[in-house]
């Protein structure tokens, strides 16, 4: 993409509506937008080139696959220059779902799912708390998420 595209109100529009549902088909799109479908399929894959659509997923409900406990973990490190070596260690961790380096009282900020109270507690004691510059966690469980959303761009 050009260094000098202009994202505009179209591209804005397109986002807004993809944001709230991804797998909506382009000719809805481009009918509610009032475009053609060519024009948001070009106007999309700008966007992709450009990094501001990053990838598309699915959002799951893990209450419903057995997941019924979501945690965040604050992860103190021994030096800040451990980062890197921790976060690929804590990305091999499967329950894992997001990681941030954060400043504040944590060096990182990790969610975690897991299916229970036993569950969770394998994972911070046999899994995180057994990862090389990590010096001490605590861990936050979340009793409900009231909001999930992207931001409005328009």
């Amino acid at each position: 993409m050009p260094l000098n595209y202009k994202i505009d109100n179209t591209d804005l529009k397109i986002l807004e509506m993809l944001m709230r549902d991804a797998s909506r088909p382009l000719s809805e799109v481009a009918r509610k937008v009032h475009v053609s479908v060519g024009t948001v399929h070009v106007r999309t894959n700008k966007l992709r080139e450009a990094g501001i659509i990053e990838k598309t997923t699915l959002k799951v409900n893990y209450a419903k696959l057995g997941y019924d406990i979501t945690a965040f973990i604050g992860i103190f490190l021994e030096k800040s220059a451990l980062y890197d070596s921790v976060m690929a260690k804590l990305k091999a961790i499967p329950e894992i779902t997001n990681i941030h380096y954060t400043t504040g009282n944590y060096s990182m900020f990790v969610k975690i799912h897991c299916k229970d109270t036993n569950h969770l507690k394998q994972v911070l004691h046999d899994k995180i708390q057994q990862v090389d510059g990590i010096e001490r966690t605590e861990t936050m469980i979340s009793l409900e998420e009231s909001l999930d959303r992207n931001l409005n761009l328009l």
